[in-house]
């Protein structure tokens, strides 16, 4: 698909658009578990399909937000559960004289082979519109090797070793979206929840500088990266908008019109209601009158696409999702 065109159409019609990051709410219709679906590509892409069916107006379609995935290629243990999304429940890296030896590995797990099924099961189906994978980004899969505590501090301490590991992440990083490209996917959501927690220059050189490694690698006009960071982002608009991606996606922690003003016209961006104390467990009213305030905030920029903050939550009514698209 012409991303270039896609993005143009997007703006054309924004009033009207709403992209929900959605997938696990889909299993509602399917009738499986998350478990089932996190180790089945076929299942995942019928929960994405039977969302497509229930929600034609979605202008894309993501697959599940699942950031264990990565960290459980490097060793990491996983605490899986059926209702609840797969969480990393250890650390791979106990010192950071281990770092140097620390081999990256092939993305090949049983879990990741799935989820590259379900991408391509996705893009061969033709759905009409594009399909976005996704994947963790470079600190956020270092702060789970290393512990998010522990890179903090080694960001003062230990910089030289905590950019070898951030370099090791994207090397990862790189080789798993090669393969999520190969299945003629269009582009993927990549969280990067952990560099909300650094100042502006720390992002620049532990986030956002292997980011755009990965954009000089990775995106065309074939295959659109769309940059997410849930976290407390005003200050960090510029070094994310400097990595390239074509599309940069915000949580609700931030309040959009301290940030939509920052992105370059040329950008796409996406936000940023909340997903888990509004969409979630709100009204479809109340959720009506979010929409309709957020689209008055942000009325004077032809780049700015509704969205949810995150990943809707699993066990999300899908009355709500529908209100979203009004």
């Amino acid at each position: 698909m012409d991303l270039t065109k896609w993005a143009t159409e997007l703006k054309n019609q924004r009033e009207k658009i709403f992209f929900p990051i959605v997938t696990y709410p889909g299993l509602q219709i399917t009738g499986n578990s998350i478990k089932e679906a996190t180790y089945s590509g076929k299942i995942q892409f019928e929960c994405m399909k039977a969302l497509n069916k229930r929600f034609p107006d979605m202008p894309a379609l993501p697959m599940s937000m699942d950031l264990s995935l990565e960290a459980e290629a490097f060793g990491a243990p996983v605490k899986f559960s059926d209702d609840e999304v797969p969480t990393i429940m250890g650390k791979v890296i106990n010192s950071y004289e281990e770092i140097a030896s620390l081999q990256v590995p092939q993305p090949n797990t049983e879990r990741i082979n799935e989820f590259i099924k379900a991408a391509q099961l996705a893009a061969d189906s033709d759905f009409g519109k594009p399909v976005f994978t996704g994947c963790i980004g470079p600190f956020s899969l270092a702060g789970r090797l290393l512990d998010i505590t522990e890179i903090m501090m080694g960001l003062l301490m230990y910089p030289d070793e905590v950019n070898m590991l951030v370099d090791k992440s994207t090397q990862f990083i790189i080789d798993f979206l090669k393969k999520l490209k190969a299945t003629g996917a269009d582009g993927v959501i990549m969280a990067e929840p952990a560099a909300g927690l650094l100042e502006d220059n720390q992002c620049e050189e532990f986030s956002s500088q292997y980011i755009k490694k990965i954009v000089d690698e990775i995106q065309d006009d074939s295959f659109l990266i769309m940059l997410h960071n849930c976290g407390n982002t005003e200050t960090l608009v510029k070094s994310m908008a400097g990595t390239g991606a074509a599309a940069l996606h915000f949580g609700n922690a931030v309040n959009m019109k301290d940030i939509i003003h920052q992105v370059p016209s040329d950008v796409l961006v996406f936000g940023n209601l909340d997903p888990a104390n509004l969409i979630k467990t709100g009204s479809p009213e109340s959720i009506k009158e979010a929409v309709k305030k957020l689209r008055e905030e942000t009325s004077g920029y032809d780049n700015f696409i509704l969205s949810s903050g995150c990943d809707i939550p699993p066990g999300t009514a899908l009355e709500n999702i529908e209100a979203l698209f009004v």
